[in-house]
């Protein structure tokens, strides 16, 4: 037998990772459960209601992009075929979305443009592009989303947190930031920010984002992650500031405002220099032709239309939520902004005390008696006692409200308490879910 021995011939650093874990890995969706816990847009993909997909047996003279007034057009025939690796007309309808002038008088063009499988391609591109493998690093600011660690620890890429400031706002501590950029000893190339931030749902300052892309001596990039930024006031993104700053990368997604998860399209606005790079480093076919076809559909004048209207029904939900849930019993503060698809908000103890053990306890509850399925983020810096609740629609709201009232009864009138190490254990368990 040959003398194979894995752990001398992989990498030590992937060794070492934790096994990743997503909002699936828990609860799954059995047809009654209720998920509130993965941020997705529970009024679905903008496509219409009585649209089916076009006969697989006529022959089809498309090439998988194309739209009709019934809904996206994809080419079944066409699948023996590789995909468009360039996917101009794809980029040229999130140029258009994108470019509002509320921030710069330049139009974005496909020039600009990366797109890729969801913004978890981009981020890890962005690491391999810039980083050197076991001597760079990354600046991220906690509490943030999980993928920026776990992609780092994969290409072996270091890590500067540099935590937000407290809650309620969560802004970014751009003192501190810079600091750690005027350090040459961190080796700093990038700097992921999340606006809205998940899991905090709050839009970061533009000038903050400003004063970290005009710093005097740091030579590296800025990545703004606006995955909800559709959820966020009009003319929010900072997509349009990648015709001004060289050094600003913005990504984006169709998985959260267009409620297209299953697609996984994802893209990247940057100067044509940093988008030439990463469209350099891609797999030459890795847009699917049905994704970008129905992409193409999400981003034309119908598609558009249903998704304005799905959103003004979630942030209709939303303001039902910030108005109802301080009125159950043992709910607590908002320790977080109202800009994205989701509210953070506390969990208090018999005491009226913010409490991870009782936030853990009715996370649990919620999903294994109710069927309902939030996310636990209270070991998240600031979150102290906090669950993660996605908009859901009128029916999963009013149903979630009902069970989580019940639940907190339950909870803060049950008898004591884990021991603590077996309670810790629990509560970190919870909390690693990434997305």
């Amino acid at each position: 037998m040959a003398p194979f021995n894995l752990e001398s011939c992989a990498r030590p650093n992937i060794l070492a990772l934790e096994p990743y874990r997503c909002a699936r890995d828990d609860y799954k969706d059995d047809g009654s459960n209720i998920l509130l816990d993965a941020n997705e847009n529970a009024f679905g993909p903008p496509i219409p209601g009585n649209y089916l997909p076009r006969d697989a047996t006529t022959n089809g003279t498309t090439n998988g992009t194309g739209t009709s007034a019934g809904g996206p057009q994809i080419d079944f025939l066409s699948l023996h075929r590789y995909p468009d690796p360039h996917q101009l007309e794809l980029k040229q309808l999130l140029c258009n979305l994108r470019t509002t002038h509320a921030h710069t008088t330049k139009t974005l063009t496909p020039d600009n443009l990366f797109v890729g499988v969801g913004s978890d391609e981009a981020i890890d591109a962005l690491l391999r592009c810039f980083c050197v493998p076991g001597r760079d690093r990354i600046v991220v600011c906690p509490p943030t989303y999980g993928m920026y660690s776990v992609s780092a620890h994969v290409n072996d890429v270091g890590l500067v947190k540099v935590p937000l400031l407290s809650a309620p706002t969560f802004a970014v501590d751009t003192d501190a930031v810079c600091a750690a950029l005027s350090d040459d000893s961190n080796h700093v190339k990038l700097v992921y920010l999340c606006s809205p931030g998940n899991p905090t749902g709050a839009l970061l300052a533009k000038e903050d984002v400003q004063r970290i892309l005009e710093h005097p001596t740091w030579n590296g990039v800025v990545v703004l992650d606006e995955a909800y930024i559709d959820f966020a006031p009009d003319e929010a993104s900072l997509a349009e500031w990648a015709t001004e700053w060289p050094n600003l990368v913005v990504m984006q997604t169709l998985s959260k405002g267009f409620g297209m998860a299953g697609i996984r399209l994802g893209a990247v606005f940057a100067s044509p220099a940093i988008a030439g790079l990463l469209n350099n480093m891609k797999a030459p076919y890795n847009i699917p032709s049905p994704t970008s076809a129905l992409a193409t559909y999400a981003l034309s004048a119908n598609g558009l239309a249903i998704t304005r209207g799905n959103k003004a029904r979630i942030l209709d939900q939303r303001d039902r939520l910030l108005v109802e849930l301080p009125r159950i019993p043992g709910v607590g503060r908002l320790r977080g902004g109202v800009c994205s698809n989701f509210l953070l908000f506390e969990m208090l103890d018999a005491q009226g005390r913010p409490d991870n053990a009782t936030a853990l306890a009715v996370y649990e509850r919620l999903a294994e008696t109710k069927g309902v399925v939030v996310r636990f983020r209270g070991k998240e810096h600031g979150c102290l006692g906090c669950l993660r609740i996605t908009i859901g629609t009128k029916e999963e709201v009013t149903r979630f409200l009902e069970a989580l009232e019940l639940t907190l009864a339950e909870v803060r009138g049950a008898a004591a308490a884990l021991p603590a190490e077996e309670e810790e254990k629990k509560e970190t368990i919870a909390n690693s879910v990434v997305a």
